[in-house]
């Protein structure tokens, strides 16, 4: 079934205007461009595989929920197929960091208007300003005001929130919470232009870790929510009272009586701890506060709860687990009030990863809580709740641990939790690796136990970093991946039974087929070693990936690299981190230190001759014609200092390089003689990643497919003659972002291609009409 495109811009949206205050520009997300050839494409079926920090349910509109990731964009729900819509695809090369969301807010007022606070890094790694994204038809289209500030959608801190909020009382005043020092923002005009609300005193004080060079982990992680008290305002009047919550442990909570124009310091407010959530029940007038020592969303060791009456000014401490406690262990977030039943409310600890992450759940406004499981006689627990994850089975991570642990864990990371205000009985919750939910959620109360399932249907997260479609086989696709280690598709519209397995790698970083001989494979990546000091970080099989075991390693070796498998299978190359290239006779028994070539070198395999293989380092091709034992530098010059290099099959010494996009080499080379010399194609402008798939009726050689500049247009093409030509198969509606790091066509099906993303998983093309 072909998947409609989504976030595709109107014409009218593509103008360029200024923002007031001079204080950038405001630019259509995406374009209304088509591709020059047709194409339907879908997800490869994973089903989650990354952090979600925070569903949002509209508040005056059932059934309009987004969930928001950190690096895949946002996604609205289905109601009537039960599955989400990504809607940030059209998102593109040049503002790939808006893939990234920091905070998102669907307008209570009118629930056509939804906003982003978008950008993935506020440090050197994304070079791009932060934006707000603003839709006016529940995300189907966007338009972005430029910020003069970076936002961080995957930094430390990112499951706090929301920074975004909308006045429930006059919707076009909206408040953003800024990182970085940068304080807190106003907008009057539904997020067209903003301004600093130079009134607010504090901008935040916290850091992960001051002394990280890189400013990832020294970033101050700034203003973290804005909440209205809705109490105070009328329908088109702006609300008076308004908290903020500062990531600063002495000053953490703030409020404003006069719609912003002052603030003043909470008094009494607990001081020790980061206030991560700041939910207010306008029944009751209290506002809860969620609290840890640590900005999350993975660290965290001691928290707080606490309710502030606002009508007394009266703080209770209201912890599950009391601070003094032994065994609170964890920060708290994930906190829900339910708006049917005000009195109810629900808070994890975030932080818990052992023998599992924490929920509570409070009928009397936290006076006391029950939670969802406990111990009975250690290690054995008793169980609030049953967990089916037959949908997205992998969910288990191939796991048979002991008791007190289980399989599949309610989740890691859980910062986000939010009951349905429409519906007390249902409750959704994102985890590092999917979303739970459960639609039976008022059983709890009555001592029965609630049904948790995926709720993840057509939410894709995964960052990937490695493709290969072997010839034949079962297996049509199989994926390297960041954090759940990678799949072997037989069917991808699909969920996989089960990751890589013998060895479980955190991040599988590289793998190759033998070519001649494709059932044999290798994979290479990274483990934490101080926690599986019995993992290598090679795997290899002889069934097409079905089955795997490990490898040994060469001494000196930090993270897996990059390997390659002989054309019939009979040895392996591997260029790992931490150490030299060296070449394994046979299946990794023993490995042999390659000379010739640098470390670090990003090495191929010929895909005829089983003792050629390929490295570029440098600037430099070198080439082994002794199974890897030797490499020797080419004579070819001008080449980058990095890209990919790639063999084609069937065809000895024919490679592609494709080779980035700045510096002095970049684009796309082609060498038929194993590398002595490179023609650079002079079509193409801009190459990140090259690949090859079946070649078209009537022509030998493969189609290729790149991820490049061609013809001063950003997107993936399709030469079906070595290279002369190219076609456009994707469109502006369809680019997810930043998407450098893998593709290969499929040798068995003409047209079709396979595309890897930084946060949107896999995606397949085919030609429209087959």
């Amino acid at each position: 079934m072909r998947r409609e495109p989504v976030g595709a811009l109107t014409a009218a949206l593509a103008a360029v205007i200024m923002v007031l205050a001079g204080l950038a520009g405001q630019v259509a997300v995406g374009g209304a461009a088509s591709a020059a050839e047709s194409y339907t494409w879908r997800n490869v079926q994973i089903g989650g595989g990354g952090f979600v920090p925070s569903i949002v349910f509209n508040q005056s509109q059932a059934n309009l929920i987004y969930a928001r990731t950190d690096i895949g964009g946002v996604y609205r729900w289905n109601q009537s197929t039960s599955s989400w819509t990504p809607l940030l695809d059209s998102i593109g090369f040049t503002n790939w960091g808006w893939m990234g969301a920091a905070s998102l807010a669907s307008d209570p007022v009118d629930p056509n208007r939804v906003y982003v606070a978008a950008g993935m890094y506020t440090n050197g790694w994304d070079p791009n300003n932060g934006a707000i994204l603003r839709s006016t038809d529940k995300g189907d289209s966007w338009t972005a005001t430029q910020l003069p500030f970076k936002l961080g959608g995957n930094m430390p801190g990112r499951g706090m929130g929301e920074r975004l909020a909308i006045d429930p009382n006059k919707d076009a005043v909206l408040y953003l919470g800024a990182p970085s020092g940068n304080g807190l923002w106003r907008s009057t005009d539904y997020g067209a232009t903003w301004a600093k609300v130079t009134s607010f005193p504090n901008p935040g004080t916290y850091q992960q870790d001051p002394s990280d060079s890189s400013g990832y982990l020294s970033d101050d992680q700034g203003v973290v929510w804005v909440t209205f008290d809705k109490r105070t305002g009328s329908a088109g009047n702006a609300t008076k009272t308004i908290y903020v919550g500062v990531a600063d442990p002495q000053n953490t909570v703030y409020r404003s009586t006069d719609g912003g124009s002052t603030w003043q310091r909470l008094a009494g407010q607990p001081t020790g701890y980061l206030a991560h959530k700041g939910v207010l029940d306008t029944t009751n007038g209290y506002l809860y506060l969620a609290t840890s020592d640590k900005g999350g969303p993975y660290d965290g060791s001691k928290g707080q709860v606490w309710r502030y009456d606002t009508a007394t000014g009266a703080w209770t401490d209201i912890s599950p687990i009391p601070v003094s406690s032994g065994d609170n262990y964890y920060g708290y977030s994930g906190l829900s009030v339910d708006r049917q039943h005000p009195g109810t409310l629900m808070v994890t600890g975030y932080s818990s990863w052992w023998p599992d992450t924490m929920i509570w759940r409070s009928t009397n406004n936290g006076a006391t809580w029950t939670r969802i499981w406990d111990w009975s006689s250690y290690p054995n627990r008793t169980f609030r709740y049953t967990q089916d994850v037959s949908s997205v089975p992998w969910l288990t991570f191939g796991a048979y641990p002991s008791p007190p642990e289980v399989t599949p864990k309610l989740g890691w990371m859980t910062e986000g939790l939010e009951i349905d205000p429409f519906d007390s009985a249902r409750m959704m919750y994102g985890t590092g690796a999917t979303i739970y939910g459960t639609t039976n959620l008022t059983d709890w109360d009555a001592g029965k136990q609630i049904a948790i399932k995926p709720m993840v249907k057509g939410l894709e997260e995964t960052a990937v970093n490695d493709l290969i479609s072997p010839p034949s086989g079962d297996a049509r696709l199989l994926s390297a991946l960041g954090d759940i280690d990678g799949f072997r598709h037989t069917n991808l519209d699909a969920i996989p039974s089960m990751m890589f397995t013998q060895p479980n790698l955190t991040t599988t970083t590289s793998l190759d087929y033998a070519e001649t001989n494709p059932g044999w494979m290798v994979r290479v990546g990274d483990v934490d070693k101080s926690a599986s000091p019995g993992v290598n970080r090679v795997g290899f099989s002889t069934d097409g990936g079905a089955d795997w075991w490990q490898g040994s390693e060469p001494p000196g070796v930090t993270g897996g690299g990059t390997v390659a498998a002989a054309a019939d299978g009979s040895r392996f190359v591997w260029s790992p981190d931490g150490t030299g290239v060296y070449y394994s006779v046979g299946f990794g028994n023993s490995w042999t230190a390659s000379s010739g070539i640098p470390s670090g070198a990003r090495v191929a395999a010929d895909r005829v001759n089983p003792k050629k293989f390929y490295g570029l380092s440098g600037g430099r091709l070198y080439v082994s014609t002794d199974g890897g034992a030797t490499f020797t530098a080419t004579a070819a010059t001008g080449l980058p200092s990095s890209g990919h290099v790639k063999a084609v099959a069937g065809h000895e010494g024919d490679l592609w390089l494709a080779g980035g996009t700045s510096g002095s080499a970049y684009g796309l080379w082609h060498s038929t003689d194993s590398g002595a010399t490179f023609t650079k194609l002079s079509n193409v402008q801009e190459a990140d990643n090259v690949g090859f798939g079946k070649a078209a009726t009537g022509k030998t050689y493969p189609a290729l497919y790149v991820i490049a500049k061609v013809g001063g247009v950003r997107g993936v093409f399709r030469s079906d003659d070595s290279g002369t030509t190219w076609v456009r198969i994707n469109d502006d509606a369809h680019q997810w972002g930043n998407i450098g790091a893998a593709i290969t066509g499929d040798p068995r099906v003409y047209g079709r291609v396979y595309v890897g993303t930084n946060g949107r998983g896999v995606l397949y093309g085919d030609r429209t009409g087959g």
